[in-house]
């Protein structure tokens, strides 16, 4: 699908409301992303972009109204346009407001979301410009920055101050082909569980954990990044990824004590462990679920393979950090005034 047309320095916000608010947090020891503060990041993230540079703030109304509440109040001196959004509140209204913010010609888009959310995105726009941040239980893919500053840095690549190029990579993917069934990705792990079901939002059980496939193991991650990143550490610059072969107690494998969900350590067996290369084919068999980013999507029936390969093809993620010191050597932020609410009767109110 082709881009729409180019509306002069848009940034595009998009929330999923249910992030951060499943079973497993409950199930775990993880705290819950309320919808105020889901909003407020939004309404931050929207005053950043355009003391940024960014002309137009796209938002997608979504059924609890949380980017729509955000912006409804602020004079900021841009455009604000409301996009229609899904109602069934789950990973197709996100992957619908990514492609509806593509079809409005967004330049960037920041997604306020977890794992799950920004792979959802990242199917419907492969290489969208992204700032994703984090509100959701597995959170690796997502960065932990204040909105004022990635709405900031947003703007700066959307206004051409800063180049997407100069401060973006396009990120590892883990590429999906089922025998006889779709093609799907996964952004940040894919794994292969036995005795498990499609649409289960519990933690992993650690005994039915067989193939783990990592675009990125990180040492600081939980879930199933965390079992490559203490074992064999891989980040999103490194052009490798993780592969590991875990099996029953029973079965010899090295104990290896993981936090498969926040506050909750468990115990997996370990058989083997390697990296893979860009474009090497890792291959998996049923019976079993494969799950992606956290969620069980896929069964495979007894003898039915998956080939799954890990490939650089992803969302371009700005670095906020680097977008904002570029933004020194650019005196983006140099001869700017700043703009007042006139909805402020007292006066002396700043807008940003």
């Amino acid at each position: 699908m082709e881009p729409g047309p180019r509306s002069a320095a848009s940034v595009g916000l998009f929330v999923n409301p249910m992030s951060g608010r499943d079973v497993r947090r409950l199930a775990a020891r993880a705290s819950t992303t309320t919808l105020e503060i889901k909003r407020d990041q939004v309404a931050r993230a929207a005053v950043g972009a355009v003391a940024g540079g960014a002309r137009r703030i796209v938002v997608v109304r979504d059924p609890f109204r949380i980017a729509t509440s955000a912006v409804e109040h602020l004079s900021l001196g841009a455009e604000i346009t409301v996009l229609d959004g899904g109602r069934e509140l789950c990973a197709a209204d996100s992957q619908r407001a990514a492609r509806a913010l593509r079809e409005a010609g967004c330049d960037v888009v920041i997604a306020f979301g977890g794992d799950g959310t920004q792979r959802a995105v990242a199917r419907a726009w492969p290489d969208v410009p992204l700032v994703p941040l984090s509100t959701g239980t597995n959170n690796v893919f997502p960065v932990s920055v204040e909105a004022t500053a990635a709405g900031a840095a947003a703007g700066l690549v959307a206004s051409g101050a800063v180049p997407l190029a100069a401060v973006s990579q396009a990120q590892k993917c883990v590429h999906v082909a089922v025998e006889g069934g779709a093609r799907d990705l996964a952004l940040v792990d894919a794994v292969l569980l036995v005795d498990d079901a499609v649409g289960n939002y519990m933690p992993f059980d650690a005994t039915r954990i067989r193939t783990v496939l990592l675009a990125r193991a990180e040492p600081t991650a939980v879930g199933p990044s965390a079992l490559g990143g203490l074992v064999l550490p891989c980040g999103a610059q490194d052009d490798f990824g993780v592969a590991l072969r875990c099996g029953p107690a029973s079965g010899g494998g090295r104990p290896l004590l993981a936090p498969l969900s926040p506050g909750l350590f468990r115990t997996v067996h370990v058989e083997a462990v390697r990296r893979v290369a860009l474009g090497e084919d890792v291959r998996v068999e049923g019976p079993g679920v494969l799950a992606f980013d956290g969620d069980r999507e896929r069964a495979l029936a007894p003898g039915q393979g998956a080939v799954l390969t890990l490939r650089r093809d992803g969302p371009r993620v700005i670095d906020v950090a680097l977008a904002l010191r570029a933004s020194a050597d650019a005196a983006a932020f140099f001869d700017r005034g700043h703009w007042h609410d006139p909805h402020d009767r007292a006066g002396g109110f700043d807008c940003c």
